[in-house]
């Protein structure tokens, strides 16, 4: 058992630093609390009063969090998007609805459409919950913790930057504060990039290209109503 300990925490140091500045998997993550024996228990969901508590929670191993559902997520539209995008991002389709009914509960709390959210997550990590740059881009959202304290620390300091619910919300919030500021939707995408003097505005024409995948998928897969 020490032996397989030993290896295992052997495994993770690799990947982390071989996944710093990378993409990584969920499953990579589970693999490795497997090994370690890790028993993760399910914490206190006080971390975030309202709503998103009440359907989610989070199994934190290693510093690391992974969302649980709580409730009957049934809805047809998150369900047929979480389909969707579980294909084209190669993400298990259990931790995608989960991440889809996040987007949504924090689409719903801070007035911010939902797929765009998703958007975003798509273009800045892929759907990685672990991924960082070079930068210090954290998470989903690829929020920056040194830019953003405040958010953090209102819901847990800025270790929970990697908590998919606390990344999905904060990241919610600075990109609503982007289009504030930056007097529109796509010179606040730009914003919210640190792009803003792209005139091409590349990357919002990224994550709207995205959100319009994601808009034509859901109207295709609406039953036809008979004439």
């Amino acid at each position: 058992m020490d032996n397989l300990r030993q290896f295992a925490v052997r495994a993770y140091a690799f990947l982390s630093s071989f996944l710093h500045n990378g993409l990584a998997v969920f499953g990579a993550v589970a693999a490795i609390a497997l090994m370690m024996g890790a028993r993760p228990a399910v914490e206190d969901q006080s971390i975030q009063p309202g709503p998103a508590s009440a359907a989610f929670g989070t199994i934190r191993h290693e510093g690391i969090s992974l969302l649980v559902s709580n409730a009957d997520a049934e809805n047809p539209e998150h369900r047929t998007l979480a389909a969707y995008l579980s294909r084209r991002y190669r993400v298990a389709q259990d931790a995608t609805e989960q991440l889809v009914g996040t987007a949504y509960q924090a689409g719903v709390r801070t007035g911010v459409d939902p797929l765009l959210i998703l958007a975003v997550i798509a273009v800045e990590s892929r759907f990685n919950p672990i991924a960082e740059s070079v930068v210090g881009a954290k998470g989903l959202m690829q929020v920056i913790p040194r830019y953003h304290q405040d958010k953090l620390d209102a819901l847990g300091g800025e270790e929970s930057v990697f908590d998919p619910m606390t990344n999905i919300m904060v990241g919610a919030r600075i990109l609503k504060e982007a289009v504030r500021r930056g007097g529109g939707l796509m010179p606040g995408l730009q914003l919210y990039n640190g792009a803003f003097a792209d005139d091409s505005q590349q990357y919002a024409q990224k994550v709207m290209a995205e959100k319009q995948r994601m808009l034509l998928m859901l109207k295709r897969a609406k039953p036809k109503t008979a004439a």
